[in-house]
């Protein structure tokens, strides 16, 4: 049995939870989550946790995120891309690269955005999506985001492609879309491919075909990352044995019990890894107390 997180190079026209479906029979385990959701016509990484891996979900980085995204030119749709209902059309052909380049610099830096109406966003307890397909339209809470770069790749009206590197929340097909307002003629994302979320990208992937072959054979570890090195941004803790029995009947260690001996000094409460020769134990909050020192108190354990 494997414990930790598959990268997925997720496939166009599927959903992120048909690929949880699809690895919960692969792999033949009903303890798998996925981080991240990619819409169905996006491709690219997309975390899939498996057994101990689902409990290190919410102690992931992926505060970073990197798409390829391809965008046509002179087009509106309801959805934002492609795959909806055009709206509109547009004269594109007065458009030059000078011009889209001015237009995408504006976009980087700090900004509220608001989110898409066919999105996975819950309002009332009902995703946004279903009240989209209702033919419904709510006023949505703008996000604050961050753009930290566009590279533009290609110009070749009516198609442009470009890649962002942006905060988590960030919606591409709004970016689109407010980059073709902003040059008057509109734009629909065609195209979306994530590179990168966080600590997890393409070059540790693996797609589903690849995943079903690797099932019957001896790669299947090797594809898998461990949560000890999914969390590598916290601070790592080593344990003694003594500590690690204590961790794992749920009891925090005293400081005797790792490696370190006695607490460090911390600025603020933060979150650590508890290991074992390389192996997770726990993830734990370093909390400051009344002596100027720290407690370590135990967040989730892992078997």
């Amino acid at each position: 049995m494997i414990n930790g997180f598959l990268i997925i190079d997720k496939p166009a026209g599927i959903t992120s939870h048909d690929v949880v479906s699809r690895v919960r029979r692969i792999l033949g385990t009903r303890k798998v989550g996925h981080t991240g959701t990619l819409d169905p016509f996006a491709t690219g990484v997309l975390p899939v946790a498996v057994n101990e891996g689902t409990k290190a979900i919410p102690f992931l980085d992926e505060a970073e995120k990197c798409y390829e995204a391809l965008m046509r030119l002179g087009v509106a749709t309801d959805t934002l891309d492609m795959t909806g209902k055009v709206l509109c059309v547009r004269d594109y052909s007065s458009v030059t690269r000078p011009e889209l380049e001015s237009a995408i610099s504006q976009f980087i830096g700090s900004s509220s955005q608001v989110p898409p109406m066919y999105s996975a966003i819950k309002q009332s307890g009902q995703p946004l999506y279903k009240l989209a397909r209702m033919g419904l339209e709510v006023v949505r809470a703008p996000r604050l985001i961050e753009i930290k770069s566009i590279d533009l790749l290609c110009f070749s009206p009516p198609l442009v492609s470009f890649r962002v590197v942006c905060s988590r929340g960030t919606y591409v097909r709004t970016l689109a879309d407010d980059i073709g307002n902003m040059l008057g003629c509109g734009a629909a994302l065609k195209e979306l491919r994530r590179t990168a979320s966080g600590f997890f990208d393409l070059k540790g992937a693996v797609t589903l075909e690849a995943l079903q072959e690797a099932e019957c054979g001896e790669q299947l570890a090797e594809l898998c990352l461990s949560p000890y090195i999914a969390l590598s941004h916290l601070e790592d803790i080593q344990l003694t044995e003594e500590g690690v029995a204590k961790v794992s009947h749920g009891r925090s260690p005293d400081w005797s019990e790792t490696s370190l001996n006695a607490s460090p000094a911390i600025v603020s409460d933060t979150l650590v890894r508890l290991s074992w020769k390389h192996e997770l134990i726990a993830v734990a909050e370093l909390r400051q107390n009344d002596n100027a020192a720290a407690d370590i108190v135990l967040k989730r354990v892992f078997n």
